[in-house]
C-alpha cells in the first residue's frame, strides 16, 4: 500500500513528474532541474521505491514492433458475485499476458480490460481460451480500438 501523498513535499513532485517522462533521466541531471543535490535527489528516489510511491521502473514497447497492433477494451459480466469467484478471476487475468490492464468496477459491468492481439483470429482464439472456457463469465462486450490518442500511466503529480 502507499504513502499518503502528504509524505511526499514539492521537491518529491518534481522528481516524479520528470522520471514519469523517462526514468532513464540521472539524478544529477534531475538535480540540476529542481536544484538539489544529486545525493539528496537518490535518497529522495530510493525512499520513493522503498515506500512503494515509484511502483515500477519499465519500458513501454511499441505494439506494433513485437506484432500485437490490436488492442482492444473489454467489459466482462460475471454469472455469480462471490468474493472467491471475484479473487479467482482477478488471480487469471493478472497472470494472462494478453491482458495489459484489468479493473474491478461499479456499473453495469464487473470488470474492464485493455487486451492486446495480433489480428481478429488470435483475439478469437484467446476469447475461447479465457473466456468461454471460464463458466463464471455470464458475457462480455469487446471494443476495437481504431486509434490511440492517448495512453500512458502517468499520474498528475501537482
Amino acid at each position: 500500500m502507499s504513502q499518503p501523498t502528504s509524505s511526499i513535499d514539492d521537491f518529491d513532485r518534481k522528481i516524479l513528474a520528470i522520471m514519469q517522462v523517462s526514468n532513464r533521466t540521472t539524478s544529477e541531471q534531475i538535480a540540476e532541474e529542481i536544484g538539489l543535490s544529486a545525493a539528496a535527489v537518490q535518497r529522495r528516489i530510493k525512499k520513493m521505491r522503498e515506500q512503494k510511491i515509484i511502483q515500477a521502473d519499465i519500458s513501454v514497447i511499441d505494439q506494433q514492433a513485437v506484432d500485437r497492433p490490436l488492442t482492444l477494451v473489454v467489459q466482462i459480466t460475471l454469472e455469480r458475485e462471490r468474493a472467491d469467484l471475484i479473487d479467482q478471476f482477478k488471480k487469471e487475468m493478472k497472470n494472462t499476458p494478453a491482458v495489459q490492464q484489468c479493473y474491478y468496477v461499479t456499473g453495469s459491468a464487473d470488470f474492464m480490460l485493455i487486451i492486446t492481439a495480433k489480428d481478429m483470429q488470435d483475439y478469437e482464439a484467446f476469447t475461447r481460451k479465457v473466456f468461454f472456457a471460464n463458466r463464471n463469465i455470464r458475457s462480455f462486450m469487446t471494443n476495437v480500438v481504431m486509434d490511440s490518442v492517448k495512453t500512458g500511466l502517468a499520474v498528475p503529480v501537482n
